[in-house]
């Protein structure tokens, strides 16, 4: 029977990677049309991205608008499908690409963006930049077929560098309150997290380098580091400044979506786990000398952009990928042992130059952190640039000076900046009268006089 012309087979299906191919017809000439399947890994990491950006716009009043977060993505997906074309002459859909523009609408912030203001189109063209040029990457730096760089990640990280804090900063560590709006996120991150790391085998690679970022910053912590911040109007130092790293939507972002990339990480086990422990490594060393939130935040992304590079040379140094020595316990018992002479000496050296290179590693950050290190006065003017531009009257104190007060009315809210997880205390009048004197300071000592309430006095 003749084979059938390539004209007459639109509809067919194929599946293949995850993807399921088909036709397209345009003009008459067939294209095949590839569609990501329902259990393609990236669908649902882009599920998570997405939910995150919807509780960002409705509860958490992320500094980012709709259009900004589509002009990323938009840019994104038509630059992928014109490339793949361009290669392959099919429609492919852009489910990589579609991942890194939400990936930097996610984390990018452009400097004066009012919260709560979801149809704002001051800086839709940023986001399209960036987006644009974090997708070229993956088609201009490449080794062995395949992109070495997370795209979102080292467009975000050019960014910040080039265009600085003046114009662009990262999303913040630490987002709102312990409210429902944070716990629902949290939820969303870590249970998606583990779900899509787990099904891809990459938990060890997630685990890896969250215990060396824990350890590593524990350590800036415990030598006094601090941060200033724009939701805190005290530096974050010690113990404060592990918890809000550690315990970071933004770190948990970081650790689940884009440093378990699986194009740009190594294949195999030995591999994989060495590069999460790298990783958590040189975020913690460009981390340490940085004085407020913004270069804190670009020195965690960088530190991905800086093992990435060195991938090449880590999968010639570690075992093949699948072969017998690519197995995590013996390749650890290789490293502390060595490869010659007896058994006792090779633990006893073997167990020393182990030592030795985590206290020089530790040395090293607490070295590098030396500018951060005691207590930082954050500067007024950097301080008020900070500010919001646009205001919500609805966050006034609820009562002016000259104003009858009733008993137990609600005169203000209590802010502790120390706690930036903690709900505010609301104020409420101990008596009936009027409002004669307020304090209008954003910072107040404790035992300071924040109302006055006085009575009227009968007069004789």
């Amino acid at each position: 029977m003749p084979e059938r012309p390539s004209r007459y087979v639109t509809g067919a299906r194929l599946h293949c990677g995850g993807m399921t191919a088909r036709t397209l017809s345009i003009g008459g000439t067939p294209y095949p049309l590839v569609l990501p399947s329902i259990r393609d890994p990236r669908l649902h990491v882009a599920a998570v991205i997405i939910t995150i950006h919807v509780l960002g716009q409705v509860g958490l009043h992320f500094r980012v608008s709709v259009p900004e977060i589509l002009a990323a993505i938009l840019t994104c997906f038509l630059i992928e499908v014109a490339l793949t074309f361009r290669q392959t002459r099919s429609f492919v859909w852009p489910a990589s690409a579609m991942l890194t523009g939400s990936g930097v609408a996610l984390i990018l912030r452009a400097v004066g963006t009012p919260a709560d203001d979801p149809w704002n189109t001051g800086s839709w063209h940023l986001f399209a930049g960036v987006a644009a040029f974090s997708i070229l990457t993956k088609y201009v730096i490449r080794y062995r077929g395949s992109h070495v760089f997370n795209p979102s990640n080292i467009g975000l990280v050019v960014a910040f560098v080039l265009l600085g804090s003046s114009r662009v900063e990262p999303l913040d560590f630490w987002w709102a309150p312990l409210n429902g709006w944070m716990l629902a996120a949290y939820a969303v991150i870590v249970v998606g997290g583990l779900l899509i790391t787990r099904r891809l085998r990459l938990l060890a690679l997630a685990a890896a380098f969250w215990i060396t970022l824990a350890l590593g910053t524990g350590l800036l912590a415990a030598s006094g580091h601090c941060m200033t911040t724009n939701w805190a109007f005290a530096p974050v130092c010690g113990v404060d400044f592990w918890r809000v790293i550690v315990t970071s939507p933004e770190v948990l972002i970081f650790l689940f979506f884009m440093i378990t990339d699986p194009k740009t990480i190594p294949a195999g086990n030995v591999g994989r786990i060495a590069f999460g422990i790298l990783t958590g490594v040189a975020s913690t060393l460009l981390m340490a000398p940085q004085t407020n939130e913004f270069g804190t935040k670009v020195g965690l992304l960088a530190g991905l952009v800086v093992v990435s590079a060195t991938r090449p040379l880590l999968e010639r140094l570690l075992p093949e990928p699948k072969s017998a020595a690519d197995d995590i316990r013996r390749f650890a018992r290789q490293l502390a042992l060595g490869a010659s002479g007896s058994r006792a000496v090779r633990g006893v050296v073997g167990s020393g130059l182990t030592v030795a290179a985590v206290l020089a590693l530790g040395v090293a950050i607490v070295a590098a952190g030396v500018p951060a290190r005691g207590m930082l006065v954050p500067d007024l003017t950097e301080a008020l640039n900070d500010m919001p531009h646009v205001v919500d009257p609805t966050t006034f104190p609820p009562i002016t000076v000259g104003q009858d007060v009733a008993v137990k009315q609600l005169l203000g809210r209590l802010h502790d900046f120390a706690d930036h997880a903690s709900a505010p205390v609301e104020i409420t009048a101990h008596r009936a009268g009027v409002v004669i004197a307020m304090h209008f300071g954003a910072v107040c000592r404790r035992g300071a006089t924040l109302y006055v309430i006085a009575q009227d006095v009968a007069s004789s």
